[in-house]
Protein backbone atom coordinates (compact mmCIF):
# COMPACT_ATOMS: atom_id res chain seq x y z
CA UNK A 1 0.00 0.00 0.00
CA UNK A 2 1.07 3.52 -0.55
CA UNK A 3 1.98 5.06 2.97
CA UNK A 4 0.68 9.02 3.55
CA UNK A 5 0.67 10.72 6.48
CA UNK A 6 -2.12 11.63 8.40
CA UNK A 7 -3.30 14.64 10.87
CA UNK A 8 -3.19 14.09 14.74
CA UNK A 9 -6.48 13.38 16.23
CA UNK A 10 -7.27 16.70 18.35
CA UNK A 11 -10.03 17.68 20.83
CA UNK A 12 -13.66 16.09 19.69
CA UNK A 13 -12.00 13.65 17.47
CA UNK A 14 -9.96 12.28 19.97
CA UNK A 15 -12.86 11.78 22.40
CA UNK A 16 -14.70 10.06 20.12
CA UNK A 17 -12.13 7.70 19.09
CA UNK A 18 -11.97 6.73 22.79
CA UNK A 19 -15.65 6.14 22.99
CA UNK A 20 -15.46 4.18 20.02
CA UNK A 21 -12.19 2.15 21.12
CA UNK A 22 -13.71 1.30 24.42
CA UNK A 23 -17.50 0.20 22.89
CA UNK A 24 -15.33 -2.23 20.68
CA UNK A 25 -13.32 -3.72 22.90
CA UNK A 26 -15.83 -3.97 25.30
CA UNK A 27 -18.81 -4.62 23.12
CA UNK A 28 -19.84 -8.76 23.49
CA UNK A 29 -18.79 -10.62 20.09
CA UNK A 30 -21.80 -11.24 17.98
CA UNK A 31 -20.44 -14.25 16.65
CA UNK A 32 -16.81 -16.06 16.84
CA UNK A 33 -13.75 -15.11 14.99
CA UNK A 34 -11.98 -16.72 11.73
CA UNK A 35 -8.36 -16.21 11.15
CA UNK A 36 -8.20 -15.44 7.82
CA UNK A 37 -4.79 -14.22 5.26
CA UNK A 38 -4.64 -11.65 3.23
CA UNK A 39 -3.17 -10.71 0.50
CA UNK A 40 -0.27 -8.84 2.80
CA UNK A 41 0.29 -11.56 4.55
CA UNK A 42 -1.68 -10.73 7.18
CA UNK A 43 -3.80 -12.75 9.80
CA UNK A 44 -6.95 -11.36 9.91
CA UNK A 45 -10.01 -11.97 12.86
CA UNK A 46 -12.64 -11.65 10.99
CA UNK A 47 -16.41 -12.59 12.21
CA UNK A 48 -18.16 -15.75 11.98
CA UNK A 49 -20.92 -13.93 10.40
CA UNK A 50 -20.02 -10.56 8.87
CA UNK A 51 -22.65 -8.04 9.44
CA UNK A 52 -21.43 -4.15 9.03
CA UNK A 53 -18.72 -3.43 6.41
CA UNK A 54 -16.72 -0.75 5.45
CA UNK A 55 -15.68 -0.58 1.81
CA UNK A 56 -12.45 1.80 0.92
CA UNK A 57 -12.55 1.46 -2.41
CA UNK A 58 -15.25 1.84 -5.17
CA UNK A 59 -14.29 -1.45 -6.86
CA UNK A 60 -14.76 -3.45 -3.37
CA UNK A 61 -18.51 -2.17 -3.23
CA UNK A 62 -19.02 -3.25 -6.75
CA UNK A 63 -17.97 -7.24 -5.65
CA UNK A 64 -19.62 -6.62 -2.68
CA UNK A 65 -22.89 -6.37 -4.24
CA UNK A 66 -22.09 -8.82 -7.01
CA UNK A 67 -21.51 -11.63 -4.33
CA UNK A 68 -25.13 -10.70 -3.24
CA UNK A 69 -24.07 -9.16 -0.14
CA UNK A 70 -24.66 -5.42 -0.68
CA UNK A 71 -27.02 -5.52 2.74
CA UNK A 72 -23.91 -5.67 4.92
CA UNK A 73 -22.11 -2.77 3.49
CA UNK A 74 -22.65 0.54 5.68
CA UNK A 75 -20.56 2.95 3.90
CA UNK A 76 -17.83 3.51 1.37
CA UNK A 77 -15.70 5.90 0.04
CA UNK A 78 -16.09 8.68 -3.30
CA UNK A 79 -16.98 7.64 -6.80
CA UNK A 80 -18.85 4.06 -5.66
CA UNK A 81 -21.66 4.28 -8.18
CA UNK A 82 -22.24 0.92 -9.08
CA UNK A 83 -24.20 -0.64 -8.96
CA UNK A 84 -27.15 2.29 -8.47
CA UNK A 85 -28.16 1.59 -5.10
CA UNK A 86 -24.23 1.69 -3.72
CA UNK A 87 -25.02 6.06 -4.68
CA UNK A 88 -26.95 6.16 -1.40
CA UNK A 89 -24.06 4.73 0.91
CA UNK A 90 -22.60 6.92 3.47
CA UNK A 91 -19.27 7.99 2.53
CA UNK A 92 -16.28 8.02 4.50
CA UNK A 93 -13.98 10.12 2.56
CA UNK A 94 -11.58 8.67 -0.67
CA UNK A 95 -9.74 5.59 -1.00
CA UNK A 96 -6.39 7.13 -0.93
CA UNK A 97 -7.61 10.07 1.92
CA UNK A 98 -10.51 7.92 4.33
CA UNK A 99 -11.61 10.02 6.97
CA UNK A 100 -11.51 7.63 10.66
CA UNK A 101 -13.66 9.01 11.92
CA UNK A 102 -15.98 8.75 9.87
CA UNK A 103 -15.51 4.54 9.33
CA UNK A 104 -15.49 4.51 12.96
CA UNK A 105 -19.16 6.18 13.38
CA UNK A 106 -20.48 3.04 11.86
CA UNK A 107 -19.34 1.13 13.77
CA UNK A 108 -18.29 -1.89 11.51
CA UNK A 109 -17.32 -5.48 12.43
CA UNK A 110 -15.07 -5.34 9.29
CA UNK A 111 -13.33 -3.29 6.93
CA UNK A 112 -12.52 -4.10 3.10
CA UNK A 113 -9.17 -2.27 1.98
CA UNK A 114 -6.81 -2.50 -0.73
CA UNK A 115 -3.48 -2.51 -0.99
CA UNK A 116 -2.60 -0.64 -4.07
CA UNK A 117 -4.90 2.43 -2.88
CA UNK A 118 -5.57 2.76 0.37
CA UNK A 119 -3.07 4.12 3.40
CA UNK A 120 -1.15 1.99 5.18
CA UNK A 121 -0.71 4.29 8.15
CA UNK A 122 -5.08 4.05 8.31
CA UNK A 123 -5.04 0.56 7.89
CA UNK A 124 -2.87 0.29 11.32
CA UNK A 125 -4.74 2.76 13.06
CA UNK A 126 -8.14 0.88 12.65
CA UNK A 127 -5.94 -2.37 13.79
CA UNK A 128 -5.69 -0.22 16.82
CA UNK A 129 -8.63 -0.11 17.28
CA UNK A 130 -9.42 -3.10 17.45
CA UNK A 131 -11.13 -3.25 14.11
CA UNK A 132 -10.13 -5.66 11.67
CA UNK A 133 -9.41 -4.70 7.93
CA UNK A 134 -8.94 -7.55 5.11
CA UNK A 135 -7.26 -6.16 1.96
CA UNK A 136 -7.13 -7.77 -1.45
CA UNK A 137 -5.08 -6.82 -4.44
CA UNK A 138 -5.84 -5.42 -7.89
CA UNK A 139 -2.35 -5.61 -10.07
CA UNK A 140 -3.63 -7.67 -12.08
CA UNK A 141 -6.11 -10.09 -13.78
CA UNK A 142 -5.50 -12.55 -11.78
CA UNK A 143 -5.10 -10.96 -8.69
CA UNK A 144 -8.25 -9.85 -9.10
CA UNK A 145 -10.18 -13.26 -9.92
CA UNK A 146 -8.03 -14.16 -6.47
CA UNK A 147 -9.43 -11.12 -4.57
CA UNK A 148 -13.05 -12.12 -5.31
CA UNK A 149 -12.34 -15.22 -4.60
CA UNK A 150 -11.31 -13.96 -0.91
CA UNK A 151 -14.03 -11.57 -0.56
CA UNK A 152 -16.28 -15.25 -1.50
CA UNK A 153 -14.44 -16.64 1.95
CA UNK A 154 -14.65 -13.58 3.72
CA UNK A 155 -18.46 -12.79 3.37
CA UNK A 156 -19.83 -16.74 3.16
CA UNK A 157 -20.57 -16.42 -0.54
CA UNK A 158 -18.04 -18.78 -1.91
CA UNK A 159 -20.56 -20.18 -4.87
CA UNK A 160 -21.20 -17.07 -6.09
CA UNK A 161 -17.62 -15.85 -6.25
CA UNK A 162 -16.92 -19.18 -8.24
CA UNK A 163 -19.46 -18.36 -10.67
CA UNK A 164 -18.32 -14.71 -11.18
CA UNK A 165 -14.76 -16.15 -11.70
CA UNK A 166 -16.03 -19.01 -13.88
CA UNK A 167 -18.00 -16.53 -16.25
CA UNK A 168 -14.65 -14.17 -16.38
CA UNK A 169 -12.63 -16.89 -17.68
CA UNK A 170 -15.00 -18.14 -20.34
CA UNK A 171 -15.30 -14.96 -22.01
CA UNK A 172 -12.15 -14.20 -21.62
CA UNK A 173 -11.50 -17.27 -23.29
CA UNK A 174 -13.24 -16.98 -25.68
CA UNK A 175 -12.25 -13.45 -27.16
CA UNK A 176 -8.58 -14.70 -26.95
CA UNK A 177 -9.36 -17.65 -28.94
CA UNK A 178 -11.25 -15.27 -31.55
CA UNK A 179 -8.91 -12.96 -31.51
CA UNK A 180 -6.22 -15.80 -32.23
CA UNK A 181 -7.66 -15.90 -35.72
CA UNK A 182 -6.17 -12.39 -36.93
CA UNK A 183 -2.32 -12.93 -37.61
CA UNK A 184 -1.59 -8.70 -37.12
CA UNK A 185 -2.01 -7.14 -34.05
CA UNK A 186 -2.65 -3.53 -34.36
CA UNK A 187 -0.54 -0.69 -32.51
CA UNK A 188 -3.21 0.28 -29.15
CA UNK A 189 -2.13 3.24 -26.85
CA UNK A 190 -4.38 3.56 -24.14
CA UNK A 191 -5.33 7.08 -22.31
CA UNK A 192 -5.82 6.71 -18.61
CA UNK A 193 -6.00 10.41 -18.02
CA UNK A 194 -5.86 13.43 -19.47
CA UNK A 195 -3.80 17.35 -18.42
CA UNK A 196 -0.86 15.25 -18.79
CA UNK A 197 -1.34 12.48 -20.84
CA UNK A 198 -0.97 9.53 -19.06
CA UNK A 199 -0.91 5.93 -20.87
CA UNK A 200 -1.05 2.23 -19.84
CA UNK A 201 2.37 0.73 -19.50
CA UNK A 202 3.42 -2.98 -18.34
CA UNK A 203 2.04 -4.76 -15.47
CA UNK A 204 -1.71 -3.05 -15.56
CA UNK A 205 -4.62 -4.90 -16.10
CA UNK A 206 -5.56 -2.92 -19.21
CA UNK A 207 -1.97 -4.16 -20.79
CA UNK A 208 -3.50 -7.62 -20.60
CA UNK A 209 -6.60 -6.59 -21.64
CA UNK A 210 -5.03 -5.38 -24.87
CA UNK A 211 -3.02 -8.76 -25.15
CA UNK A 212 -5.81 -10.84 -25.00
CA UNK A 213 -8.35 -8.59 -27.34
CA UNK A 214 -5.62 -9.33 -30.09
CA UNK A 215 -3.97 -5.59 -29.68
CA UNK A 216 -0.16 -4.35 -29.44
CA UNK A 217 0.69 -1.98 -26.63
CA UNK A 218 2.73 0.64 -27.91
CA UNK A 219 3.96 1.14 -23.86
CA UNK A 220 4.46 -2.47 -23.19
CA UNK A 221 8.11 -1.26 -22.55
CA UNK A 222 7.25 1.81 -19.85
CA UNK A 223 6.19 2.01 -16.70
CA UNK A 224 2.73 1.30 -15.05
CA UNK A 225 1.07 4.56 -16.02
CA UNK A 226 3.60 6.90 -17.44
CA UNK A 227 2.89 10.30 -18.23
CA UNK A 228 3.37 11.39 -22.29
CA UNK A 229 4.34 13.93 -23.97
CA UNK A 230 2.57 14.71 -27.72
CA UNK A 231 6.40 14.02 -28.84
CA UNK A 232 6.52 10.65 -27.46
CA UNK A 233 2.65 9.76 -29.05
CA UNK A 234 3.88 10.93 -32.48
CA UNK A 235 6.79 8.59 -32.46
CA UNK A 236 4.69 6.04 -31.26
CA UNK A 237 1.65 6.92 -34.25
CA UNK A 238 -0.59 4.04 -32.82
CA UNK A 239 -3.14 2.78 -35.10
CA UNK A 240 -5.80 2.59 -32.39
CA UNK A 241 -6.43 5.11 -30.05
CA UNK A 242 -8.44 4.09 -26.47
CA UNK A 243 -9.77 6.82 -24.24
CA UNK A 244 -11.29 6.66 -20.69
CA UNK A 245 -14.36 8.19 -20.21
CA UNK A 246 -14.15 11.37 -18.38
CA UNK A 247 -10.19 11.15 -18.30
CA UNK A 248 -9.22 14.78 -16.79
CA UNK A 249 -12.21 16.19 -16.26
CA UNK A 250 -13.01 16.30 -19.52
CA UNK A 251 -16.20 15.27 -21.72
CA UNK A 252 -15.93 13.11 -24.45
CA UNK A 253 -15.60 15.34 -27.45
CA UNK A 254 -13.07 17.61 -25.64
CA UNK A 255 -11.08 14.42 -25.28
CA UNK A 256 -11.76 13.37 -29.12
CA UNK A 257 -11.12 16.90 -29.87
CA UNK A 258 -7.80 16.89 -28.11
CA UNK A 259 -6.51 14.23 -30.56
CA UNK A 260 -7.98 15.76 -33.99
CA UNK A 261 -5.12 18.56 -33.42
CA UNK A 262 -2.70 15.61 -34.66
CA UNK A 263 -4.03 14.49 -38.72
CA UNK A 264 -0.77 13.12 -38.78
CA UNK A 265 -1.16 10.32 -36.39
CA UNK A 266 -2.54 7.22 -38.03
CA UNK A 267 -5.45 6.92 -35.54
CA UNK A 268 -6.65 9.88 -36.22
CA UNK A 269 -6.45 9.37 -40.13
CA UNK A 270 -8.67 5.94 -39.72
CA UNK A 271 -11.16 7.45 -37.57
CA UNK A 272 -9.79 5.04 -34.93
CA UNK A 273 -9.91 7.10 -31.48
CA UNK A 274 -12.68 5.84 -29.07
CA UNK A 275 -13.85 7.18 -25.90
CA UNK A 276 -14.30 4.26 -23.70
CA UNK A 277 -16.70 3.46 -19.94
CA UNK A 278 -13.82 4.31 -17.97
CA UNK A 279 -15.48 2.02 -15.15
CA UNK A 280 -15.22 -1.58 -17.21
CA UNK A 281 -11.66 -0.55 -18.59
CA UNK A 282 -9.90 0.70 -15.07
CA UNK A 283 -11.82 -0.24 -11.93
CA UNK A 284 -10.37 -3.54 -11.12
CA UNK A 285 -13.71 -5.99 -10.75
CA UNK A 286 -15.45 -8.49 -12.65
CA UNK A 287 -16.63 -6.17 -15.20
CA UNK A 288 -13.18 -5.87 -16.88
CA UNK A 289 -14.53 -8.78 -18.94
CA UNK A 290 -17.45 -6.57 -20.36
CA UNK A 291 -14.12 -4.07 -21.22
CA UNK A 292 -11.95 -6.58 -22.53
CA UNK A 293 -14.99 -7.50 -25.07
CA UNK A 294 -15.89 -3.93 -26.09
CA UNK A 295 -11.61 -3.57 -26.41
CA UNK A 296 -11.80 -6.79 -28.80
CA UNK A 297 -14.87 -5.16 -31.01
CA UNK A 298 -12.75 -2.04 -31.31
CA UNK A 299 -9.59 -3.82 -32.42
CA UNK A 300 -11.00 -6.31 -34.55
CA UNK A 301 -14.30 -5.58 -35.27
CA UNK A 302 -14.10 -7.73 -38.60
CA UNK A 303 -13.92 -10.50 -36.05
CA UNK A 304 -16.29 -9.24 -33.03
CA UNK A 305 -19.90 -8.33 -33.43
CA UNK A 306 -21.04 -5.13 -31.39
CA UNK A 307 -23.50 -7.87 -29.86
CA UNK A 308 -20.36 -10.05 -28.88
CA UNK A 309 -20.26 -11.56 -25.18
CA UNK A 310 -23.11 -10.70 -22.35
Amino acid sequence: MRNSKWPVFSGRSVQAAAVFFICLVLAPCSSQAREITDVTGRKVQVPEQVERVVSLAPSITELVYALDRGDIIKGTTQFSNHPPQAADLPRVGSYARPDLERILSLAPDLVLAIRDGNPRHTVERLENLNIPVFAVDSGNIQEIMQSIQALGEVLGAMDKAEALIRDMRERMDLVQKQAAKKDSRPAILFQADADPVIGAGKSTFIHEMIHLAGGRNVLADMERYPRLGWEDILRMDPEVVIIASMAGGRSSENLLQSWHRWPQLRAVQNSRVHVVDADIFERPTHRLVEGLERLAQIIHPELFSEDHGH
